[in-house]
């Protein structure tokens, strides 16, 4: 039997989510404005109600395209807001727009969202060494300096704590428990 971090064994959708996903590093753009959305998604919801929303997520806004969302006028925010298979929060939906808007000036100022996001870990994961789920923390100084440049930048939901949520999910750090068997695949 596989020893996963506690949170995972709740529920099989979070099982599946944390053995294929979670803290594996990404590097592709879109997914990681996928994350970022479901991140802000998130806020003040638990991460598998995000979950079983994320395909109605990837059909609602266009499987993440940037380009396509930064173009959302009144009329899609409407269609968005009286969507059942998303959350239905005027502000988060707005927030996906902003963000789109912010991201796309990312790549064009920096070439790619890549290079910029992971330089708040210095391009390469943090490997963290939890022996207990209660010792992870919910944002460091790290996440804390992501938030204030993604908001100077014009980003919306993107507190200290959703990045380092964020930040979790996309590997940046490799948050899982060492007796987890994900850790050593990720720290490799």
């Amino acid at each position: 039997m596989k020893i996963r971090c506690p949170w995972a064994e709740k529920d099989p959708l979070l099982m599946k989510y944390h053995d294929q996903e979670w803290g594996s590093p990404v590097h592709d753009d879109n997914l990681l404005f996928e994350f970022l959305v479901l991140e802000g998604a998130q806020a003040g919801l638990s991460w598998v109600t995000v979950l079983k929303k994320r395909e109605n997520y990837r059909e609602a806004f266009d499987n993440f395209d940037p380009a396509k969302i930064s173009r959302y006028n009144e009329e899609k925010i409407e269609e968005l807001m009286n969507n059942p298979g998303i959350i239905r929060n005027s502000r988060k939906i707005t927030s996906v727009i902003a963000n789109a808007k912010a991201f796309l000036k990312i790549q064009r100022d920096l070439g790619s969202f890549d290079k910029y996001i992971w330089q708040f870990v210095g391009e390469k994961p943090v490997q963290n060494k939890w022996k207990h789920a209660e010792d992870l923390p919910s944002f460091t100084a790290e996440s804390e300096n992501m938030s204030k440049d993604l908001k100077k930048r014009g980003f919306k939901f993107v507190g200290p704590t959703i990045c380092y949520a964020f930040m979790q999910a996309v590997g940046m750090v490799n948050d899982h428990v060492i007796d987890c068997f994900r850790y050593s695949e990720i720290e490799k």
